[in-house]
């Protein structure tokens, strides 16, 4: 009978003519004939067989049968078309019509990976969704596998571990709600491990060799090998022509990427495969298990030993930040308990006080005289944030952030005992050599460990592009500070034009916030917005322009490698992020000069003069600043990490259809999980760090916004890689990286900031020095301290340059009866003998901040280093753990070693001819041979 496709209207018909040509075959032994297909036919389809395929590749009749489903062709499946071999790895391409050197590149590629041991499948383009594209199936044997475990070293079991978890945790029913079950926690149980050693079979539990390496193993062995597979023909002298990587970029095929092993909304039918993504989306992509507790085990099985390794950073660095937040809303309180207390902000409100002192102009000719009582908001305001309380909190979270990094050092040792990483650096680092260093170093050198040629890198080509590296580094900084430069002068210009429109108060008119709003904050607002636009757009550029020059240096390892472009990315980062909270906190209103000698900011002529900070002091601006620069950075990473794959996904889903939408092509549609995805999600939290510790001392609830956000972006992150991404191919890790030192040296500089906040930015030194040495009465209190902190002019003396012009000056100010203005500094009267020089108080004042500073550094200082002192970075049980495995391993190697010996020596007395001379040095020599 002639085998056709069945498919389409025609399937009930063709059932029928195959059942009666089968009828018309099988004779009187037709039940058992058809009782025996049946269940060959239920087996293949259990493995994930396609029954099209089973009836066009062995050219088998189809008893007959009623069920039209059965002729469905089960693609949503992680097996080649046998229903045995399992899918590792999946290249895509297109058949372009002028892609004559595309279809030879793939024709060698695939002949060499053939020779290279790996089994290919291919999917044609009439079976694909778009009828465009080619699915290319690759399959390693346990051959291969057990060759590359073996190269790699991939660490592999032996023996199931005897060494207990540890003791039960007292009050332990008060974590349950937290906890997941035990079988996702640990998906498997312990083992001792061992490299694994091809010569060793019997060494290993190898129940089954289809099973005995995980997926995330196996490709990441075919990735290993399709990173360096060549794509040249053997007599070509092309020998650069190398790796899926360079295949990728000229566009030989579209997309190479491992399979998800199922749906992530349902498990997948065939009991071989483990859903382990649809155990990870239930327990832990959904935000409704954002109170839940991690499932790493199940993470690193999964996805490797990198991106697990994030997540335990990331859900340790929020569990860390409660403490912190919960610190911050009581400091914050504490603020606002006290509110009525503040005696400076009732001064200021006061109309006998604060409504009688007259300002100096806050900027040349377009700012006139004003009354102090006009800030009475903004100090309200800045007590919230500038208060007792804001000494105890810097000085909290710098011990915090010692707590922080030590306590993730013993965490991170944890984890490297757990999951097999102890050794990990010594014996993997040349092994990672990355393809490309291969491909571009053409010189070699001998390997004085090894004996072997290997590729380097003369040092004066590393020298000169090392410096064109720096020389770019160093001139994308200096960009950065001349967009700071521009809205500085932008500040200053639109402050007078600010100042101008609004003397009038028009804003007066605007219900509910009208009042709020002043030629300071309109100023500080746009300035700020501004200054985070200039940061996303010089982001953008930047990213391309570091992974290009790190490219160019060509680091030998993908270890090198990323940490060449995380010190260059954050070095970037931290000037064009912090840059301006750095200008408000530490140079703004502390180069004003006076009303008779003002600074300019590019001479006198310029007339751009320095800004000044309002009577409440800066740190309300500082306030504002890091607001919105640090919440206006976390929404747009939300928008862009949920919203928008939520959109994309959305359109997607409208041409899925389950029967017929294949596994590969399922993952094809999703994103690409890109060598760098870990690097910008480090640097995002990187990032935020830096904001709750350099700059917590002006805004307490900055560690309660960032708790917010990451209890959001765990499970955001979760949800991404589960449902959004392709898998990725795994990979190994033991710890964060270059991102530990850059924590460590943010810790340290955290606690200089905020020493220098307290003391130069807020108003509490100041205050301090006023209520313990200048207050005059009997009861030390704050009275008087607005009158103490205001210098006096003589308005007569102000230059014609600064005078304000007719149209700016207030209706309510009489030259005749105001002849003095008052401005923020500590200076002698007119009429003094030394009018308008710094009084001995700024003396004062200035030792007091710089003992502050001394004071509370070392303070600091000395408790982060006891701190680390004081507890070890690895943990005693793990270091005991350690050594009782590599007792037990080298014990087990050794019995293994004397029965394989001894098996041999009784088959070679069996087998061989007993020899005529055999003496007891010869025996002992074959005998330490073999050991």
């Amino acid at each position: 009978m002639e085998m056709r496709r069945i498919t389409g209207k025609a399937r009930d018909e063709t059932l029928i003519e195959m059942k009666s040509a089968m009828d018309s075959q099988i004779g009187e032994d037709g039940p058992a004939v058809l009782t025996a297909f049946r269940m060959k036919l239920l087996t293949e389809e259990c493995n994930g067989h396609s029954l099209n395929n089973s009836i066009e590749d062995r050219g088998t009749q189809l008893p007959g049968h009623t069920e039209t489903d059965r002729l469905q062709q089960n693609k949503d499946t992680v097996f080649f078309r046998d229903g045995v071999r399992r899918i590792d790895f999946i290249l895509s391409y297109l058949d372009d019509k002028d892609g004559e050197k595309k279809q030879e590149r793939r024709r060698e590629f695939e002949a060499n990976l053939k020779k290279a041991g790996l089994e290919l499948e291919t999917e044609d383009k009439s079976d694909s969704d778009d009828l465009k594209t080619y699915f290319l199936k690759i399959h390693a044997p346990w051959e291969v596998l057990a060759t590359y475990a073996d190269v790699l070293k991939i660490k592999v079991p032996f023996k199931e571990s005897d060494i207990p978890h540890g003791q039960d945790v007292p009050l332990e029913w008060l974590s349950r709600p937290f906890r997941l079950p035990e079988k996702v926690m640990r998906p498997q149980p312990d083992y001792f491990t061992s490299p694994f050693d091809k010569d060793k079979i019997d060494f290993f539990l190898i129940k089954n060799r289809d099973t005995f390496f995980p997926p995330s193993t196996r490709n990441r062995i075919v990735y290993y090998i399709l990173s360096r597979c060549p794509y040249y023909k053997e007599d070509c002298k092309e020998t650069d022509k190398k790796g899926i990587k360079r295949l990728l970029n000229n566009g030989t095929y579209t997309s190479a990427f491992p399979l998800h092993d199922c749906r992530y909304w349902e498990r997948n039918t065939n009991e071989q495969c483990e859903s382990e993504r649809y155990h990870l989306y239930k327990n832990w992509a959904r935000f409704l298990c954002f109170y839940k507790e991690q499932p790493l085990n199940l993470i690193r099985k999964y996805y490797g030993e990198k991106i697990g390794i994030y997540f335990a950073w990331l859900g340790f660095y929020t569990e860390m930040l409660f403490f912190a937040a919960v610190m911050g809303v009581i400091c914050f309180t504490y603020g606002v308990l006290s509110y009525d207390d503040n005696l400076t902000s009732k001064e200021i409100c006061d109309p006998s006080i604060g409504g009688s002192i007259v300002m100096c102009p806050l900027c040349d000719k377009k700012c006139s005289y004003w009354k102090l009582n006009s800030t009475c908001l903004s100090s309200w305001q800045s007590h919230l944030f500038d208060n007792e309380g804001t000494v105890f909190f810097a000085m909290f979270m710098g011990i915090w952030v010692t707590l922080f990094l030590e306590f993730w050092k013993r965490r991170q040792a944890q984890l490297e005992y757990e999951w097999d990483l102890v050794d990990f650096e010594e014996e993997q680092q040349q092994l990672q050599i990355r393809p490309e260093f291969e491909t571009r170093c053409t010189d070699q050198r001998l390997n004085q460990i090894t004996q072997e040629m290997e590729p380097y890198l003369p040092l004066p080509k590393k020298c000169g592009r090392f410096c064109l590296s720096s020389v770019t580094v160093l001139f994308w900084m200096l960009l950065i500070v001349a967009c700071i430069t521009g809205v500085i002068v932008y500040r200053l210009a639109v402050y007078a034009a600010f100042a101008s429109i609004m003397k009038d108060s028009p804003t007066k008119k605007i219900h509910l916030v009208g009042s709020l709003i002043t030629p300071q904050l309109a100023t500080s607002v746009t300035a700020s917005f501004i200054n985070f636009v200039i940061i996303m757009i010089l982001n953008f550029f930047y990213e391309r322009v570091a992974i290009w020059i790190t490219d160019m240096e060509i680091p030998k390892t993908h270890l090198e490698y990323e940490n060449k472009l995380t010190m260059k990315m954050f070095l970037f980062q931290f000037v064009n992020y912090y840059s301006s909270c750095f200008y408000v906190a530490f140079f703004k209103g502390k180069f004003v000069g006076y009303p008779g000698n003002y600074t300019y900011m590019f001479g006198k002529y310029s007339r751009l003069r320095n800004e000044e900070c309002d009577p409440g002091g800066c740190l309300i601006e500082l306030t504002t600043q890091l607001v919105i620069v640090m919440t206006g950075k976390q929404v747009c990473g939300n928008i862009q990490e949920a919203l928008l794959p939520l959109l994309r996904n959305w359109w997607c889903s409208r041409k899925a259809r389950k029967d017929q939408y294949s596994r590969w092509e399922q993952d094809h549609d999703l994103q690409n999980f890109s060598q760098l995805g870990l690097f910008y999600e480090y640097l995002e939290m990187v990032i935020q760090f830096g904001f709750i510790t350099l700059f917590v001392a002006s805004f307490p609830l900055a560690p309660l916004l960032a708790l917010c956000n990451n209890i959001l972006e765990v499970r955001v992150d979760a949800w991404k890689f589960t449902t959004q991404f392709r898998r990725p191919v795994a990979a190994k890790a033991h710890n964060i990286g270059a991102w530990q030192e850059i924590l460590n040296v943010v810790a340290i500089l955290s606690v200089v900031t905020n020493a220098f906040i307290v003391s130069f930015t807020s108003d509490m030194i100041p205050r301090l020095v006023y209520l313990y040495a200048y207050h005059h009465g009997s009861e030390a209190t704050m009275s008087g301290y607005i009158n103490n902190s205001l210098s006096v002019y003589d308005i007569s003396q102000i230059p014609l340059l600064s005078t304000p012009e007719e149209g700016a000056i207030p209706a309510w100010f009489n030259s005749s009866f105001i002849t003095t203005c008052r401005y923020r500094d500590y200076r002698y009267p007119p009429g003094h003998q030394r009018q308008y020089s710094h009084t001995m108080q700024f003396w004062h004042i200035l030792a007091a901040k710089l003992a502050f500073i001394i004071i509370m550094e070392h303070v600091v200082f000395v408790v982060k280093f006891f701190v680390a002192w004081l507890i070890p970075d690895v943990p005693s049980e793990v270091k005991a753990r350690i050594k009782r495995e590599r007792y037990l391993i080298q014990e087990y190697l050794h019995n293994y070693e004397v029965e394989k010996l001894k098996i041999q020596l009784s088959q070679s007395f069996i087998i061989e001819p007993k020899p005529e001379v055999c003496t007891a040095t010869d025996k002992h020599g074959v005998l330490s041979e073999c050991l």
